[in-house]
């Protein structure tokens, strides 16, 4: 690996991280109002956008050429770096979703989406960067 790729990538890392942490931090939330559900989606998405950084950045890394959040995803998935490639993609259509169109039923679903299905993907994402950094 070029180190200033490998650095990068490991910065980026770092700053899921901390945004991984708020995330979870707000999910413990019980009944959640409109602001706090707000702030849930708002964390995912920067959560989520650095997920996807960090991946490109590490693809970069390893020799990879990407350039959309959907090929990082698809490269990753494709050559073995993540799993459920589906639930990836489904985690950026609904932050996509999210960063366009607000609506209460559609936020208290996301925020639902959040806790049981792109929490835990992100929980592993992380885990998996813990993982690459001590190789």
């Amino acid at each position: 690996m070029n180190n200033n790729n490998d650095i990068r990538w490991q910065q980026r890392f770092q700053n899921f991280n901390k945004a991984f942490k708020y995330l979870q931090d707000t999910l413990t939330i019980k009944d959640p109002s409109d602001a706090e559900r707000a702030g849930i989606i708002q964390f995912y998405e920067v959560a989520f956008e650095l997920a996807w950084k960090t991946l490109k950045d590490f693809l970069t890394a390893e020799g990879f050429s990407v350039k959309s959040p959907r090929e990082a995803i698809k490269t990753a998935f494709q050559n073995g770096y993540i799993n459920k490639g589906d639930l990836w993609i489904n985690a950026l259509d609904s932050r996509n979703l999210s960063a366009h169109t607000y609506d209460e039923a559609m936020a208290r679903e996301l925020v639902q989406n959040i806790k049981t299905i792109y929490f835990p993907l992100l929980k592993d994402f992380e885990e998996w960067g813990k993982q690459k950094i001590k190789e």
